[in-house]
């Protein structure tokens, strides 16, 4: 993967944020466009992590954010495909706990 490419791309059109191959605090800066435009949402935003390998707290941390802004408008956050080791991670640090992020299996 070119250090440039997207990791996290966002589909208005669907609703879709796709985060891609690792994801940490030194990345944290690329994802910030798509996070940005996800808040602009009018309906519930499937997080797809169905290629996402690798991630740390820093990430789990802004899809908090993103699911209590959404919370505000109606709207909430559906976690979908996680791998089992990023599964351990959304548990352990809570965020399939919040009142507005769904966490899905399939």
């Amino acid at each position: 993967m070119h250090y440039l490419d997207e990791i996290v791309e966002y589909d208005s059109d669907h609703a879709v944020l796709l985060v891609t191959g690792e994801e940490d605090r030194t990345t944290s800066a690329r994802r910030r466009r798509a996070l940005s435009a996800a808040l602009r949402a009018r309906r519930d935003v499937c997080v797809d992590l169905s290629q996402l390998r690798f991630a740390d707290p820093s990430l789990m941390l802004d899809l908090a954010v993103l699911a209590q802004r959404l919370r505000s408008a109606g709207l909430r956050v559906r976690l979908r495909g996680a791998q089992p080791q990023i599964r351990t991670l959304i548990e352990l640090v809570g965020l399939d706990r919040q009142p507005a992020v769904a966490l899905e299996f399939a």
